[in-house]
C-alpha cells in the first residue's frame, strides 16, 4: 500500500525534528516537558509542515497513553463522545492522548464536551491549529493547556531535509539522484518554512524524471514548475491575511517603500485586489493626510485603473500608488482630530447647534431666531469673520492640531495671520 514519503519520514525523537530550536533546542521548554514524561494539555500553532502533528506522536510515545486522532473539520460530537467511552478501561489503562487536529473548526459546544475529562485529567490534549489559538479556541480550553508556537522552518534547515529525501527516494528507484546546481536551496526556499511540501515535491520530481544510466537528475526547470508560488502562506479568512495587512500599511507609514512592495506583491500573488486597493486607500488618508493631500486624488485614479484592467496588469499603478504614499511626507492629524471628536460625542459631549448655524430655508425661522446672527464669511476680509460655531458646551475645543509638516505649518501661518484680526476689531463687513 501505498504511504507518502513525508509520513514514511516522520521523525519518532527530538533529535530528529527539523527547526523550532526556540522550543525543542537543548534548553527549550517543550523538549524539557517531553523527555520528562509529562502529560499536560497543548495547544500548538503554528503554519502546515512545521511539525506539530510530529510532535504529537513522540508526546504519545513517552507518556505511554494510547493516542488518538481526530480532525476538527470532519470530526463531530459523536466522535468525541466514543473516545470518551473507552476512558478507564482495558482500551486505555493509562489514559488517553487526543490529538486534536485544527482545533479553530470546532464550535465552543464541541470543545466544552471535553472539558470534564480535561479537568480530572483522564484525557490529556493535544489540539493544533494554523489560527491564532487566542482567537478560535474557547477560553475554558485555553485556560487549562499551555500554547506553543511553531514557526516556519528555516531554509537551511529544510535544506537538509531535502537531501534525507532524496536518499530515502534512492532505496525506492534503485538510482542515484543528483540535483541541478542550486535545486535544493530553490526547493527549501519555496517550500514557505513546510517541511511536508519540500518533501513532496522531492517526491513528485524524483517520480517524473527519466532514469538514465541508473541515474535522475532533478532539474532546476522542473523544481520551479513544481514549487511556483508555493512560499507564499496566503488565506483570504485566515490570520496570515490580516498579518500581511498589516505589515502593508505599517511599512508604508514608516516610509518604507521596499518592504511596502514587498507586501503588496504578496498580496496580489494571492489575488487579492480587492484588499490592497481598500488598504492603499486609507493610507493615503490616514498615514499620509494633510501632509500631501494630493496622494488621496492620485491614489483613487491608481486604484481604479487597477480596478478596471485587473491582474496581472494591476500590480503596475498599485506600485506607483505604493511607493508614492511611501515616499511621501506623513500626517495623521486629520485622525488625531476626528478621533477626539468622536470621543467627545461617546461621552455625551455634544451639545445643541447654535441658533445661527441651525437651518433658517423656512417660514418661521426667524421668528424663532433661528439663523439671524449667522455672519457670511466671504462679505469679510480674507473670507473669515470670528464668531462661534461649536455648541456652547464645546466652546474653546479644540481637535484639529496642525501637524509639522511643511504643507500643514504653511496652513497654520496663513491663518496665524488672519484670525488675530478677530482681536483687533477689524470684522469690518465688505460693501
Amino acid at each position: 500500500m501505498y504511504k507518502p514519503l513525508a509520513d514514511r519520514m516522520r521523525p519518532t525523537s527530538l533529535d530528529d525534528v527539523v527547526g523550532q530550536e526556540e522550543i525543542l533546542g537543548k534548553n527549550g521548554l517543550l523538549r524539557r516537558i517531553i523527555e520528562a514524561g509529562t502529560a499536560t494539555n497543548m495547544i500548538l500553532f503554528g503554519p502546515p509542515g512545521s511539525g506539530k502533528t510530529t510532535i504529537a506522536n513522540i508526546i504519545a510515545d513517552r507518556t505511554k497513553r494510547r493516542l488518538y486522532k481526530l480532525n476538527a473539520t470532519t470530526a463531530s460530537i459523536s466522535d468525541i463522545k466514543d473516545i470518551i467511552s473507552e476512558v478507564d478501561t482495558l482500551m486505555a489503562p493509562g489514559g488517553i492522548l487526543l490529538y486534536l487536529d485544527e482545533i479553530q473548526y470546532f464550535n465552543k459546544r464541541q470543545q466544552q464536551s471535553l472539558l470534564e475529562f480535561i479537568e480530572n485529567g483522564k484525557i490529556v490534549l493535544i489540539a493544533s491549529t494554523t489560527e491564532n489559538p487566542y482567537f478560535y479556541v474557547y477560553g475554558a480550553i485555553l485556560s487549562r493547556s499551555t500554547v506553543f508556537e511553531f514557526k516556519p522552518v528555516p531554509p537551511s534547515e529544510i535544506e537538509k531535509v531535502v537531501i534525507r529525501a532524496a536518499k530515502v527516494l534512492e532505496k525506492d528507484l534503485g538510482a542515484e539522484i543528483s540535483f541541478e546546481d542550486g535545486v535544493v536551496k530553490q526547493i527549501a526556499l519555496r517550500s514557505g518554512g513546510d517541511v511536508r511540501k519540500a518533501i513532496n515535491a522531492v517526491e513528485l520530481l524524483a517520480g517524473a524524471a527519466k532514469v538514465e544510466d541508473g541515474k535522475v537528475l532533478i532539474t532546476s526547470e522542473d523544481a520551479a514548475l513544481v514549487a511556483q508560488r508555493s512560499a507564499m502562506r496566503f488565506d483570504k479568512d485566515g490570520d496570515s491575511h490580516y498579518d500581511l495587512l498589516s505589515a502593508f500599511q505599517k511599512s508604508i507609514r514608516g516610509s518604507d517603500p521596499d518592504a511596502a512592495i514587498h507586501y503588496l506583491a504578496r498580496l496580489l500573488e494571492g489575488g487579492d485586489l480587492p484588499s490592497a486597493c481598500r488598504r492603499l486607500l486609507v493610507c493615503a488618508a490616514e498615514d499620509v493626510g494633510l501632509a500631501y493631500p494630493q496622494a488621496m486624488p492620485i491614489v483613487v485614479a491608481c486604484v481604479n485603473a487597477a480596478l478596471q484592467v485587473g491582474l496581472p496588469e494591476a500590480q503596475i499603478p498599485l506600485a506607483e500608488a505604493v511607493i508614492l504614499c511611501a515616499t511621501a511626507p506623513k500626517s495623521n492629524s486629520a485622525v488625531e482630530a476626528i478621533s477626539r471628536a468622536t470621543a467627545d460625542i461617546r461621552r455625551g459631549k455634544a451639545g445643541e447647534v447654535p441658533p445661527h448655524l441651525r437651518d433658517s430655508h423656512y417660514n418661521g425661522a426667524k421668528e424663532l431666531g433661528i439663523g439671524i446672527e449667522y455672519k457670511y464669511p466671504h462679505s469679510f476680509p480674507n473670507h473669515y469673520v470670528q464668531q462661534q460655531y461649536l455648541p456652547d458646551e464645546l466652546t474653546g475645543t479644540t481637535y484639529y492640531v496642525y501637524g509639522d509638516n511643511k504643507n500643514e505649518q504653511a496652513f497654520k501661518a496663513y491663518w496665524d495671520r488672519i484670525k488675530p484680526a478677530k482681536n483687533e476689531g477689524e470684522e469690518q463687513q465688505l460693501d
